[in-house]
């Protein structure tokens, strides 16, 4: 099984940092429940904007009304720009590393040799059941990696199974 995106090569803000004996088995953007905080800001945002200028234009407060909306825009730009990262943030599993990239502006790239990580699970909490997401859990052989844990991958139980299997490649033996 190979997950990735379209057109089965990687964009080329990941394909920079694969080296050429690589072979892309796993890559996929991080499950889309990480914009729920900025959309719940924002909606929440537009609601209070929205009580306060029924309230302050009773009371005819012009100014206030435009330092209201401003602070609206500066939360639907600060969603925009929570997309914006989310649409160039990956998890990548090749034949001999993972890696995580994120930032916009600042790129960073995580990297752990798949031959270091000694043990993975995945977490699932309630809303990540219900809206189908998970958290890898990574323990590795030595000290201070890169990452250790992969928040908001979607369908967590899939990507365990095939990243188990890279990991841990093992024959059936018939005792």
């Amino acid at each position: 099984m190979r997950l990735v995106t379209h057109g089965d090569s990687a964009p080329s803000s990941v394909n920079r940092y694969l080296l050429p004996q690589e072979q892309q088995v796993i890559m996929v953007r991080r499950h889309p429940a990480v914009l729920l905080r900025p959309i719940g800001e924002v909606f929440g945002g537009l609601i209070i904007a929205g009580l306060l200028s029924r309230w302050l234009g009773e009371t005819s407060g012009g100014q206030a009304l435009v330092i209201v909306w401003w602070a609206w825009l500066l939360l639907l730009i600060r969603f925009v720009w929570k997309v914006a990262e989310w649409s160039v943030d990956y998890f990548v599993v090749t034949s001999k590393r993972m890696l995580i990239t994120d930032g916009l502006i600042t790129r960073k790239v995580a990297m752990m040799p798949l031959g270091k990580v000694t043990d993975m699970s995945f977490e699932r909490s309630l809303l990540g059941r219900m809206l189908g997401y998970g958290e890898f859990v990574l323990e590795s052989a030595g000290q201070d990696q890169a990452f250790s844990r992969v928040k908001y991958i979607p369908y967590p139980e899939t990507l365990y199974l095939e990243v188990c299997q890279m990991l841990f490649p093992g024959g059936d033996s018939d005792d």
